[in-house]
């Protein structure tokens, strides 16, 4: 009779630091939940939000709502068009294919990428690129370029390499050989990926509109910083009809790309 495997204590072990890091988490921060539901806490919270009601519904308010919630959809549409290119770029070298040392200098290049907030990149590209969505769309690029580029790079290692080592055998080129069998075999997956990516990127340029990035989030700022809280509550309407609607069409697409 064979003798039972050994027990691995790797998982329970795990389970008990995590554990120790909640219970850590709870006991180093100050949360006052009682004063959260207090009946003072209550009555601000309500009094603040009928200060929103009715929203601003003046067509020339509208109009420009609209246009400035056309400007967030091209800076969410732009910048992850340019981190889509910038991403495959640097995914081939971070998948290993120029060597081992241009795989590691690259997916550091990626790490520093992605570990900077969008609201970070578009602080400091305010300065270089002045107010405005053209600094909004270049942070969204440079951060979502890390992303997809590690994204990308995943998926091309882990594709199965033998169509394309059949394809070099019976003498393709490199480069041919990587277009017509390893490509098509992850383009699916990256077209996911970007989607992915195209939804958060709505939210993130609403945000970024509020550092001077142009777009819903810009006007957001403003009329709350003047007590405007009616002319603010159809911005945010605004924000999550556009995202309502970008999920929707997200979805739509990676359905059809399933089929």
């Amino acid at each position: 009779m064979p003798a039972p495997p050994a027990r691995s204590w790797t998982a329970p072990l795990m389970g008990l630091v995590l554990l120790a890091l909640v219970a850590a988490s709870f006991a180093s921060l100050p949360l006052h939940f009682a004063a959260l539901f207090s009946l003072d806490a209550v009555t601000s919270v309500r009094e603040f939000l009928a200060g929103f009601a009715p929203p601003e519904l003046g067509s020339g308010f509208l109009r420009k709502t609209g246009l400035a919630a056309i400007e967030t959809l091209s800076m969410s549409a732009l910048g992850t068009l340019l981190a889509v290119a910038g991403g495959i770029l640097l995914a081939i070298p971070a998948a290993g294919r120029f060597g081992r040392a241009a795989r590691g200098a690259v997916r550091a290049v990626l790490n520093v990428l992605r570990s900077i907030p969008e609201l970070v990149w578009a602080s400091v590209l305010l300065i270089a690129a002045g107010l405005g969505p053209f600094a909004g769309t270049l942070a969204l690029a440079a951060h979502t370029a890390g992303v997809l580029g590690r994204l990308f790079a995943d998926a091309l290692e882990n594709a199965e390499p033998l169509p394309e080592r059949s394809l070099r055998i019976n003498g393709a080129a490199p480069m041919a050989a990587f277009l017509y069998a390893t490509l098509p075999q992850t383009l699916p997956q990256m077209l996911s990926y970007t989607l992915y990516r195209w939804e958060n990127n709505i939210r993130a340029a609403a945000i970024l509109g509020v550092v001077g990035a142009g777009g819903l989030g810009q006007m957001l700022k403003y009329h709350l910083s003047l007590f405007q809280m009616q002319k603010a509550a159809t911005v945010i309407v605004a924000m999550l009809l556009l995202v309502a609607l970008v999920d929707a069409l997200s979805f739509a697409l990676r359905r059809a790309l399933t089929r």
